[in-house]
């Protein structure tokens, strides 16, 4: 068995170092710029919700409270989208949020960034 450096892997007949050669070929600005454009390709556009999806949303919310039903609610917020998963206990129109009972306790979301709102059970 050949013994080898851990830089280095076996490519048919070829030492190769994979990554570790472009290495010296980049200069910081260059991973900068890099990292940057990965973040920009996870931002989400906030959705375009026009009267009809905020009516049915509006259905959605008091359907589940009334029945005290489970519920995933999707929100954007900086932007990138979240799921939300629970039973909705109340919803405070003076603070504009809504209270939810989720596995891990009570949260409080913003009505603003609610985007969706799905019936589980």
């Amino acid at each position: 068995m050949k013994k080898m450096n851990n830089q280095f892997k076996m490519q048919g007949d070829i030492k190769d170092r994979g990554n570790i050669k472009w290495q010296g070929l980049m200069l910081p600005e260059h991973i900068q710029m890099l990292r940057e454009w990965y973040k920009e390709d996870e931002e989400v556009k906030r959705p375009e919700l026009d009267e009809f999806d905020l009516q049915l949303i509006q259905e959605e919310l008091d359907i589940a409270l009334k029945r005290k039903c489970e519920v995933l609610i999707e929100t954007w917020r900086e932007k990138q989208l979240f799921k939300h998963r629970g039973v909705i206990e109340r919803i405070d129109v003076a603070h504009r949020e809504l209270v939810y009972e989720s596995p891990f306790g009570m949260e409080r979301l913003s009505l603003e960034e609610i985007v969706g709102v799905t019936l589980i059970d």
